[in-house]
């Protein structure tokens, strides 16, 4: 198989792992399945639209490919009849969700990058794609945003669209940029988890 293949291939599950999350947020208020059709959706596909609406790219991710759109959905309906299994695998999860945290946000930049955009502008945009989905769920449940929480999340998805965006200035291969800064990006969020890390907290 094709490394982009692989790539898309991937970018498409990790869609799919950030749509169970919302899914499984819905599962937790007891929700009916258009609440978990909407909370999956925006998980799985909020970051991505922000950054097209922002950078005014000439399609939307999910509307030029339905795929996206049709995995949202299809995770869903998946975890509105087994929320309980699902739960019990959290863990797995949450080890997806971390892959898919620094896949998303290279891949973000990645396209930014491609739109013209200036690095600094693309490492933002790699990391609203990667959180921004999060963000508005939380929202929508009136959470607490993940991006204000303690744990290392955000800056996992900030290190692995800095790596990329640095990467294409050293005229690295795109594809290989790709796999490098999101391996980067996941072994920190992989380290948070195991270690607990905790970034300092401002004391008056």
């Amino acid at each position: 198989m094709p490394i982009e293949s692989l790539i898309y291939y991937c970018d498409i599950v990790a869609v799919g792992v950030f749509a169970i999350s919302g899914a499984l947020a819905a599962a937790e208020k007891r929700l009916d399945i258009f609440g978990f059709a909407l909370l999956a959706t925006v998980t799985g596909i909020g970051g991505g639209t922000v950054r097209d609406v922002v950078l005014n790219a000439p399609h939307v991710f999910w509307v030029e490919n339905s795929i996206y759109l049709q995995v949202c959905l299809g995770a869903a309906l998946l975890t509105f009849a087994a929320a309980r299994l699902l739960v019990s695998l959290e863990r797995a999860l949450l080890w997806m969700d971390a892959a898919g945290l620094g896949l998303f946000s290279v891949l973000g930049c990645s396209k930014s990058l491609q739109l013209g955009a200036d690095p600094l502008v693309a490492v933002t945009m790699g990391v609203a794609t990667a959180t921004f989905g999060s963000v508005i769920r939380d929202i929508l449940l009136n959470k607490k945003p993940v991006l204000l929480g303690p744990e290392i999340y955000v800056s996992c998805a900030l290190l692995g669209a800095i790596v990329y965006a640095v990467l294409v200035e050293l005229a690295v291969s795109a594809v290989y940029g790709v796999l490098v800064a999101s391996a980067i990006g996941f072994l920190l969020r992989a380290a948070a988890i195991v270690f607990d890390l905790r970034l300092p907290k401002y004391n008056a």
